[in-house]
This record gives structure tokens, sequence and C-alpha cells, in this order.
């Protein structure tokens, strides 16, 4: 199983791409993040989130797109402006007809760190361990986009074995 983890932002949308394996977590394919002009118009900002959500959709085929759930801060704007990047986001792995799973911030981080409350910096550590990689991902966006990767990866099985007994 392949599949695209995002942290959406209309400045910066990070990324992972991991192959789940039987056996444990898998193994990281790529990272990084989608960078936008904040001098840019929204709607063009947008477009290019889409452009480069699809381009990964394209060029690695993943079996699913996991996505981080907009999370309700005190900025009323900032969630709207991010609810149009997951938006976008929605739209290319819909295109692309693959399934998607969304997760508020806190299941991811509980997922991957056993805390839901855990910062930036434990979901980065905990990303490098459970995928035994030399340093951590960079920057921090892109370590949440493999988070959000890992938790689709880990939660499948129990997922599948739901859908089998009619849950």
């Amino acid at each position: 199983m392949i599949v695209l983890g995002i942290d959406p932002g209309t400045a910066v949308t990070g990324y992972g791409v991991v192959r789940g394996a039987g056996n444990g977590c898998g193994t990281l394919l790529e990272c990084g993040v989608i960078r936008t002009d904040a001098d840019r118009p929204l709607a063009d900002r947008l477009f290019d989130i889409h452009e480069g959500v699809s381009e990964l959709i394209a060029r690695h085929s993943p079996d699913a797109v996991a996505v981080e759930d907009v999370f309700f801060g005190r900025n009323v704007r900032t969630t709207v402006v991010l609810g149009h990047a997951r938006g976008v986001i929605l739209l290319a792995a819909k295109q692309a007809e693959r399934a998607v799973h969304e997760y508020p911030p806190a299941e991811i981080k509980k997922a991957i760190t056993g805390n839901g409350a855990a910062t930036k910096e434990q979901v980065a550590f905990m990303v490098t361990r459970l995928l035994r990689l030399a340093s951590p991902p960079s920057p921090a966006d892109a370590a949440d986009g493999v988070a959000a990767a890992l938790t689709c990866v880990m939660r499948a099985p129990l997922e599948a074995a739901l859908a089998r007994s009619g849950r």
C-alpha cells in the first residue's frame, strides 16, 4: 500500500509518500513541501497546490491520500483559508480516483507518538524512529505530511478488518 500524506497549508503544504509494509511502518519514498508565493492571489496559490498534489499522485500512484483535517484555532480567517487548501487537495485526490482518509491533527499525533497533544518536534522524532531515517524530514510541514501517511498505513489493517466484518 502506498499512501500520500498531506499537511495542508496555503503558504506551505507538507507531504510524505510512504509504502506500507506488512511487518512494520514501511518505507519513506519521498517527502517535501509545496510552497506558494504569499504575494499572489489566493486563487493562484490554490491552483499551485492542486497542481502540486496532482503531480505527486501521478508520480507515485498512491492507493490512498491521507489529509490532516482542519483544526479550529483562534483565528477564524486562518481556519477558512486552510479549508480552501484542503478542498483543492481533496479535489485532486478525487479526480485521480484515490481513496481519501481524513484525520484530525490530535489523532495523527496520538497514532504517531501516543500523545494527542505532542509537539511538532515529538512528531518529527517519532517519524524518524518509525521509518528508521538518518534525520527527521525537514521542514516540519514535511514531517507532518509523513505522519499523516503513516497514520493511514498503520490503521489500514484495522480498517480492512472492520470493513470485512461489516462495521
